[in-house]
């Protein structure tokens, strides 16, 4: 998937849920619709009995429903979505705890949003090309080689202060560059 359309298909998902916020039924069924397919993978991930799969995702659409309210649209709509995913599965496990079989899932990503992980990494990808030299080093030392923030500054020869700011800003732009 292309990076430009991965931006925007999240960008039009967030104006759906902006525009079933204000009462627009039909933006509400076309959000419905484009992400059907995306819950039912995440489900599935997660509930073993194929049966019970469809129940799931008809609670969760319920749930994103009656939890419109809460959805800022200035922010991500797909960790909204999953987080209310999460929490439906979560109850449905917790009373049918016999019944249920539970997958665990995948890797460290939910492969529920595999058709996003290409997109998402060719961003932050992008992300970290815009960071000057001494902001990827900060970010290498800290979280990638697990120094502390006095073994980095020791080892970059600046004070603690000012390689928290070099971090501080690294992570401020690539969140500015990935949620553009």
């Amino acid at each position: 998937m292309e990076l430009g359309s991965l931006k925007e298909r999240r960008k039009n998902r967030a104006e759906l849920l902006r525009r079933a916020q204000e009462g627009d039924k039909e933006a509400f069924q076309t959000l419905f619709e484009d992400i059907g397919p995306l819950l039912t993978r995440f489900v599935r991930h997660r509930i073993f009995d194929p049966a019970e799969v469809e129940d799931v995702c008809q609670e969760t659409l319920l749930a994103i429903y009656k939890s419109r309210h809460t959805y800022e649209p200035s922010q991500p709509f797909e960790p909204w979505l999953f987080a209310i995913g999460r929490h439906v599965i979560g109850a449905y496990l917790r009373r049918h705890r016999s019944r249920a079989t539970v997958r665990e899932p995948i890797g460290d990503m939910d492969e529920a949003v595999a058709e996003d992980d290409v997109g998402l990494a060719l961003e932050f990808h992008e992300a970290l090309g815009q960071l000057s030299q001494i902001e990827m080093e900060a970010i290498k030392l800290i979280k990638v080689e697990g120094l502390s923030l006095a073994e980095a500054a020791r080892r970059t020869g600046v004070h603690t202060g000012a390689l928290k700011v070099r971090v501080h800003r690294a992570y401020a732009r690539l969140k500015n560059s990935i949620l553009r």
